[in-house]
């Protein structure tokens, strides 16, 4: 599903590049659930903002589900996000002024999906997490974990063939946080290739294989 062979990645500070990734090298098969871990500066965001087509490497070679990533064109990499990629954060991204069904829906809009195809599927996706009860709620009316939940249906409206996921329960407390990463078992389980951040042990340990980076190299690679 992804490859990525010999990445680098540098940002400028002024006029001084600084190196985050230094020959990243690792495959991920479909169906894997990865955590990518390490301390602050490790370079496991700008890994993800890779795997995710939300950045395009220096040097060095990505591809994602067969298709060439690496020097793609930003609407090139619009597409892919669109078609292949659904991405959960830490802060949930839902807008505040529609409700739960509205929000789920929005990937399809930007798809040009019709009007009913659209409801039907975001009320499935609502209902596979657990929320087809709460599809007429504003955010504001949902709690933490629900409003995670949600955001994790939008993600997958679009039947993406990865989930990319960036500290998914860090803003959640203990109890919510372990019912997103039940979830996300569930998920996998249904063949869905999950590439997750976190800095939690007890998070990570719901993966089936841990990625530890160090100043921009992988230091552990372990798949349980």
């Amino acid at each position: 599903m992804i490859v990525l062979r010999d990445v680098y990645k540098s940002y400028m500070l002024g006029e001084v590049p600084i190196p985050v990734l230094k020959g990243i090298s690792l495959q991920i098969k479909r169906g894997e659930f990865v955590a990518i871990m390490g301390p602050s500066g490790s370079g496991k965001s700008t890994l993800l903002n890779l795997i995710g087509c939300l950045d395009n490497v220096d040097q060095g070679d990505y591809t994602l589900a067969g298709v060439p990533i690496a020097g793609a064109s930003e609407d090139a990499l619009a597409e892919i996000r669109s078609q292949r990629l659904g991405f959960v954060f830490q802060m949930f991204n839902l807008i505040p002024r529609i409700n739960a069904l509205r929000n789920v829906e929005l990937p399809l809009v930007y798809s040009a999906t019709p009007p009913t195809q659209r409801k039907q599927r975001a009320r499935e996706m609502l209902e596979a997490v657990g929320l087809a009860n709460r599809a007429d709620h504003a955010p504001s009316q949902l709690s933490g974990g629900q409003q995670q939940r949600v955001a994790i249906a939008r993600a997958l409206v679009n039947r993406p063939d990865v989930l990319i996921a960036d500290e998914p329960t860090g803003s959640l407390d203990s109890q919510a946080g372990e019912g997103i990463m039940q979830l996300f078992d569930q998920l996998n389980q249904s063949g869905i290739t999950i590439v997750m951040v976190t800095h939690e042990e007890d998070v990570a340990a719901h993966a089936g294989r841990v990625i530890r980076l160090r100043d921009g190299v992988i230091e552990q690679d372990v798949r349980r």
